[in-house]
């Protein structure tokens, strides 16, 4: 007679905690099954965390890089799509070498020569981007598990050490890094570090927004706007020339909303040197208003980006060619999307009078960097 009434109630909870589970069991608004991102690396296990807000906003997280995986936004129409490039699984990010939607650290963009020198010591670091180090090289922190300290559904705290002598650099770097969705459909990132000896930190999210939700279309008709008078020109080797130029009537004048696929394809070094969009703008001293505006017209989703960081390099995923397929099987082609990473400017130690990434025992690194989104 037990059994009788005990089979069902049994059922009963198994329902309501399947409901009130999503993540666990089911899938979440992205489509994402979080057993696919389960798994043991670097001694650490593997997990997808699921921020949501008030507005139904959804944004999904590994430790694996401390990577955005998806954000679900709403549309002009209300209708929910996923804006950022990524995979549907922790072992394609392992397989493929990627950085979508990662930490790039210790040090962000590149280091020319792959050699830096710090306190009065020349150190060498690998070659990845021609004869350039490029995002601390091939195992930087985008290939790392970070573990997570804490989270909930609207907070994750992601810390990670960087041993001294991994990847050339010197000290023991201990960093965080803390994902916070608010109610206003922003995703605040919050970077901090500190070293027991000298040495460079420069960390940014190098996630790939495509606005529509749609990885078959490119960025060609976005609206681009930068809050920014100048601008780093490079070389025929994507390194800074070490000038400071200005971007009155030139195609990387972006004070005014401009179309991407107008400025992508002009004759200027700069753009062809880098087959695209790939600089690195100067920004005022202000967190206040956006550093840089994105806005599609097709979908009518507003993508806004506020710093504390003197620079942001804008990057139109110029070298996607269509090798990765990334979530449900997409290729992910050339310009399918566009990337907005705040940082100090790159290759900033060898140019002394640009703000400086030597972090010295006793010293805090910080950085905050806000996504927000909105729509017409």
């Amino acid at each position: 007679m037990l059994n009788r009434y005990l089979f069902p109630a049994t059922l009963l909870w198994l329902c309501l905690t399947s409901c009130l589970r999503p993540t666990a069991v089911g899938l979440t608004a992205s489509g994402l099954s979080r057993t696919h991102f389960q798994s043991k690396t670097d001694s650490l296990s593997t997990d997808l965390y699921v921020l949501t807000n008030s507005q139904g906003m959804e944004v999904c997280l590994t430790n694996y890089g401390a990577r955005v995986v998806s954000i679900m936004v709403p549309d002009r129409e209300g209708t929910l799509r996923d804006v950022v490039l990524g995979f549907d699984s922790i072992q394609d990010y392992r397989k493929y070498p990627n950085n979508l939607g990662a930490v790039l650290g210790r040090c962000a963009n590149r280091l020319g020569q792959a050699r830096v020198t710090i306190g009065g010591k020349e150190y060498s670091l690998p070659q990845n981007n021609g004869p350039h180090c490029l995002h601390s090289g091939p195992e930087g922190f985008h290939t790392r598990t970070f573990w997570v300290e804490r989270s909930s559904e609207r907070e994750v705290v992601m810390c990670y050490v960087s041993p001294d002598g991994e990847a050339g650099f010197p000290g023991r770097l201990s960093c965080t890094v803390t994902y916070k969705l608010t109610d206003d459909n922003a995703l605040e990132i919050r970077y901090s570090a500190t070293t027991d000896q000298p040495t460079l930190c420069n960390l940014t999210n190098h996630t790939y927004f495509n606005l529509d939700g749609d990885p078959t279309l490119t960025n060609l008709d976005y609206l681009l706007q930068i809050t920014s008078d100048s601008y780093l020109p490079i070389d025929s080797t994507g390194l800074p020339t070490g000038v400071i130029d200005r971007v009155k009537d030139t195609p990387l004048e972006f004070r005014q909303a401009a179309r991407v696929g107008e400025r992508c394809g002009q004759p200027f070094a700069s753009i062809c040197y880098a087959r695209g969009i790939d600089q690195n703008w100067l920004l005022p001293p202000s967190v206040d208003r956006p550093a840089a505006t994105v806005y599609s017209p097709r979908s009518g989703i507003i993508l806004e980006v506020y710093t504390d960081q003197p620079g942001i390099q804008v990057y139109g995923a110029n070298a996607l060619n269509g090798t990765l397929r990334g979530k449900r099987g997409v290729a992910y082609g050339p310009r399918c999307a566009i990337c907005l990473e705040t940082q100090c400017y790159p290759d900033a130690p060898h140019h002394p009078e640009w703000p400086s990434v030597l972090l010295c025992p006793g010293e805090r690194y910080e950085h905050h960097c806000t996504y927000r989104f909105r729509r017409e």
